[in-house]
């Protein structure tokens, strides 16, 4: 019998090239990450060029002349790169260890499988900075046909990771992961945390004595138990100073009576090839200098390349939002419609990954504020209803309305937005006043 056997197999590999791994890379930086980088490159190359760029001063100027509302803090010193000019807003170090970097770290020594690690580190960056996952992210995971196998195996694998809780998707699961790392804990600890967590916190011992047959004595026992757990486990590795200062990535602004997107471009140097060292590789008789600065002369065209699509992404994306939001922009409604990164990307026939890094710690200033691009991504509430974030403004009018000796419980806030044409479950009121930050019903009676 012979041991040799030819085998066919067709399979397909996407090879990343160094350019289009430099252009993913700069599209998801921030403006303040951009201009960091371009300083290490013009340093690095000697082909490139920063250049001060006046009329842009001036284009910034008429700006805000015509939006008095923009912060005049954002232009800054930055062209002129004086030694002696003050620091601009929002140039303070960074903390040296943030929480994503922390999961981050602990992912590397894994030696997990590539398609899990990198679903995992994926995962760790969308972990907000109390430690929790919103299930819209993990719903856009299953948008772009990622496997529920392994989006299961990576957020397994996150909330593995310390510090314990986090990577949970409400403050039940929070506690349950810290529970399930401690030796010698009770059947009825877990039940109460699953379970009874607005029964506990209101201390209405009663209907859990009943259902799980428990104490009194007991249920105090388990009660200390859940009160020595962490209900923020991200918050050690938030910053001491609780200002934090951005430069918006994007205007939108009223020009001659129409509202426009315009890209916040004003506060970068413009980045030239040097014409002398262009020369010097034409007329250099020398082979080693002319291999280096043909290579140097590559990586300033990839450059040039990336810094022009990154634009044109940023402000196609941009376009996109203010034609979708419009009705917020012109403040007609604080209320967003329904958008969607997926809908988003079919919009613009880009891949729902380039939206995502385009919109990546970015934010977008306009006449109501200052907002994350993020912000603007509001899911639906069921197939045709309103956005999740006009949801969550219903719900905090309805709030600020009622009578404070008599506060809404979270069954009639449901019944009275039911009302206004929005089927909602009880159990999902009480998860978006948490994430507003407003007590219970029994925590709001004066």
């Amino acid at each position: 019998m012979s041991l040799v056997s030819l085998k066919a197999e067709l399979r397909q590999q996407l090879k990343l090239s160094p350019q289009l791994l430099q252009s993913m890379e700069i599209l998801q930086m921030n403006s303040q990450e951009l201009l960091e980088y371009l300083g290490r490159l013009t340093e690095e190359n000697p082909l490139l060029e920063p250049e001060d760029a006046p009329s842009l001063r001036d284009a910034y100027e008429e700006l805000r002349q015509k939006a008095s509302w923009i912060d005049g803090g954002v232009y800054g010193a930055t062209f002129a790169h004086a030694e002696n000019a003050p620091p601009e807003r929002g140039a303070a170090d960074r903390e040296l260890e943030s929480l994503a970097a922390f999961l981050r770290d602990q992912l590397e020594r894994m030696r997990l499988p590539k398609p899990l690690l990198a679903l995992s580190k994926y995962i760790a960056e969308m972990v907000d900075e109390d430690g929790y996952l919103d299930d819209a992210d993990l719903d856009g995971l299953r948008e772009l046909k990622i496997p529920d196998t392994l989006i299961r195996q990576a957020l397994d694998t996150v909330q593995s990771l310390d510090p314990a809780g986090v990577g949970a998707r409400d403050l039940s699961e929070c506690l349950l992961l810290q529970l399930a790392r401690r030796e010698n804990v009770s059947p009825a600890v877990m039940d109460i945390a699953a379970r009874f967590l607005p029964e506990l916190g209101k201390k209405h011992y009663g209907p859990i004595a009943r259902e799980l047959g428990l104490s009194a004595a007991e249920i105090q026992a388990a009660e200390k138990v859940i009160s020595s757990l962490d209900p923020h486990p991200g918050r050690a590795f938030q910053p001491a100073e609780p200002a934090v200062y951005v430069r918006p990535d994007v205007f939108i602004v009223e020009l001659d009576g129409v509202l426009t997107a315009v890209l916040n471009e004003y506060y970068l140097p413009r980045i030239s090839i040097s014409s002398y060292y262009t020369r010097l590789l034409k007329d250099s008789d020398e082979k080693e200098t002319r291999d280096y600065l043909r290579q140097k002369m590559q990586q300033a065209k990839w450059l040039l390349t990336s810094l022009d699509r990154r634009g044109g992404t940023l402000r196609r994306c941009a376009d996109a939002i203010l034609e979708a939001q419009r009705p917020f922009f012109a403040g007609e409604t604080g209320e967003l419609a329904p958008m969607s990164l997926l809908s988003l990307s079919e919009a613009l026939e880009l891949h729902p990954s380039t939206i995502s890094r385009a919109a990546r710690d970015k934010y977008l200033q306009c006449r109501q504020g200052t907002y994350p691009l993020r912000y603007f991504f509001s899911r639906a509430v069921g197939e045709q209803g309103p956005s999740r974030q006009a949801v969550k403004q219903r719900l905090l009018a309805l709030v600020q309305n009622e009578d404070p000796r008599r506060p809404l419980s979270d069954q009639r806030l449901c019944e009275l937005l039911a009302e206004d044409g929005v089927r909602v479950a009880r159990r999902t009121v009480a998860k978006y006043r948490m994430e507003l930050r407003l007590p219970s019903s029994s925590g709001r009676r004066r």
